[in-house]
């Protein structure tokens, strides 16, 4: 079935953040059907005004019920007083079991509604310290690209949404589609929210043989990877190379080769046409027990129980 999204913006909204929330889910894409219906919407009426002197006009509403989905793309971090008329549609929204999503500092609309109260939550870290002052009551999850659970996913700063967005089509229309589009994007897929949101040096000052590296691994994932021919890979030594994979990930290199793994196993047994020991083979666990071992202590469910899982929890499949 159709999902329908409504973008929420506002006077001065984040236009970046915005435009993320409309390529990912307001872009006709017809070779995916049932796909994403979306509109930009405002309880303010239009136009408004955007930054760089531009002016928006969304569908100006009293109300949220009409949609399945609502992503706040940034809001202010600074106290004000809410519409009446929004805090209601929101809460009213949210009352519904309806998914409720933040880009960046559109967190700080959900906190100030008492959404996010008792549960795990995050923002653009150079936002975190205002947002723990005034949230107490939120436990907020410093360091991560996104937190995504139940009904609710907030997102890290600006492009963080992206990644939030793609593990949102990951789970209503499958791997291999949220593959495409991260591929039309051209970003990659494999971002998981508990990577590291902030990383020291983000532009290198010459090409990497570290991202390199990180491409070959992820196309021998079928294989047994030695870590210190990956270190070769990257042309770093060892020590050189666990500090980078710290750094970047927050996580080992053997680690990080678990979630790809990981990763590469859900898309198949997604797919349904292998066994639970051919997956195991060709995502590179060896053999179906090890799989089981990882994906217990990762994602908490058994292979069987996640193909299961994900099939039910799939609305585009329901």
């Amino acid at each position: 079935m159709t999902i329908n999204v409504a973008v929420l913006t506002r006077d001065q909204g984040a236009l970046f953040e915005l435009g993320c929330a409309v390529e990912l889910f307001g872009l006709p894409r017809p070779e995916f059907d049932p796909w994403y219906h979306c509109e930009v919407v405002s309880f303010t009426p239009g136009p408004l005004q955007m930054p760089g002197g531009l002016t928006l006009l969304p569908r100006h509403v009293k109300s949220l019920d009409a949609y399945d989905m609502v992503i706040v793309p940034g809001w202010t971090s600074q106290p004000e007083p809410l519409d009446p008329q929004l805090r209601d549609a929101l809460l009213r929204f949210y009352l519904a079991g309806k998914r409720l999503v933040s880009f960046c500092s559109g967190a700080f609309l959900l906190a100030e509604l008492g959404i996010l109260d008792g549960r795990q939550a995050t923002t653009h870290w150079r936002y975190a310290e205002v947002f723990k002052q005034r949230f107490p009551a939120v436990h907020y999850v410093d360091n991560v690209l996104y937190v995504y659970e139940d009904t609710l996913g907030c997102s890290a700063g600006s492009a963080a949404g992206i990644d939030l967005g793609i593990e949102i089509i990951r789970r209503d229309f499958g791997y291999a589609i949220a593959n495409q589009v991260a591929r039309r994007l051209v970003i990659s897929a494999h971002r998981k929210g508990g990577q590291s949101q902030f990383v020291e040096t983000p532009v290198l000052a010459r090409a990497s043989q570290f991202s390199q590296a990180l491409d070959w691994a992820i196309s021998q994932l079928h294989a047994h990877i030695d870590i210190n021919v990956f270190a070769e890979r990257a042309r770093m030594s060892r020590r050189t190379f666990d500090r980078k994979f710290r750094s970047t990930f927050n996580l080992t290199a053997n680690e990080w080769l678990i979630h790809q793994r990981l990763q590469l196993a859900k898309g198949l047994l997604e797919a349904g046409q292998c066994s639970i020991e051919q997956v195991a083979g060709q995502a590179g666990f060896g053999n179906a027990i090890s799989m089981r071992h990882h994906f217990r202590r990762v994602l908490g469910v058994s292979p069987s129980q996640y193909q299961l899982q994900f099939a039910s929890q799939s609305p585009a499949k329901s």
